[in-house]
């Protein structure tokens, strides 16, 4: 049984559900066990397709979904983990996440807290966590009965979006950082830094990104059917950026969010 988030995970945000479970499936083959979905991603019972064929022991998979902050409070929230669960067919999710924060504190985090408690005593969910949470946000859920078992908060995090003070308050919270949309959209593989330090180490421009990554102990969330691609980006475990690279990567920050809807909360 697989106890923590594995630090490189296969995203599957924006994956038509006909593409999930073939991606699943050979993701999990090339040495993936850390699955990212979604309610809001309608590919769920891919996810769990894709988990089956593999071939891959249940226990040896770490499967992450997320409930949409519309059904934050206690009714809505174990409705939409049991559709989670009866989707994915996979026995227990390992990790639940408050997809987005309840807008304006409308959700006490206290009752969402709770009914993710429940849900874990009905056997829907083994952990939980958040995403998308300031540090003052974070701070709140760990001080509200059940705070202390958040696992993780999924944030954006990219060279262009270092949020270095948001992971550094995540991390001395001893809260787990996972970063969704690293390659900033796509603009990594074109930006001439990171692609000057990949010539360098003859490494692809989301290697050396997720290198990056890495190093800060954050986790790696990316997105690829391709097992080509997958192949290429599980390989960048293996890259060690210097002290250099890391420093010129760090320049890169802009501050830009690609993920900024009106529901956010006041970052």
């Amino acid at each position: 049984m697989v106890e923590t988030i594995p630090s490189f995970g296969l995203g599957t945000f924006r994956v038509e559900a006909a593409k999930t479970a073939k991606a699943v499936e050979s993701a999990l083959q090339i040495g993936y066990r850390h699955i990212d979905t979604a309610q809001y991603y309608n590919n769920e019972a891919a996810v769990g397709q894709g988990v089956r064929d593999s071939g891959i022991a249940r226990d040896d998979i770490w499967v992450t979904t997320k409930v949409w902050w519309e059904r934050l409070q206690r009714d809505a929230l174990i409705a939409s983990l049991k559709d989670s669960h009866a989707k994915l067919d996979i026995g227990t999710i390992d990790l639940a996440l408050v997809h987005w924060p309840s807008p304006k504190g409308a959700v006490p985090i206290a009752e969402t807290l709770a009914a993710l408690q429940e849900a874990q005593k009905l056997g829907l969910i083994r952990h939980y966590g958040v995403s998308n949470f300031t540090a003052p946000l974070l701070e709140e859920a760990l001080k509200a009965p059940g705070g202390r078992e958040i696992v993780t908060n999924q944030i954006e995090v990219s060279p262009f979006l270092a949020n270095r003070s948001l992971v550094d308050a995540t991390q001395r919270l001893g809260v787990t950082v996972t970063a969704y949309m690293p390659l900033g959209e796509g603009r990594a593989h074109k930006d001439s830094t990171i692609r000057s330090i990949a010539d360098k180490h003859g490494a692809t421009p989301a290697q050396v990104t997720f290198a990056w990554l890495l190093a800060r102990k954050i986790v790696v969330l990316s997105a690829s059917t391709n097992a080509e691609h997958q192949q290429v980006n599980w390989d960048a475990q293996k890259l060690k950026l210097d002290a250099e690279d890391i420093a010129k990567i760090d320049t890169l920050d802009e501050g830009r969010r690609n993920a900024n809807p009106s529901f956010a909360p006041k970052w």
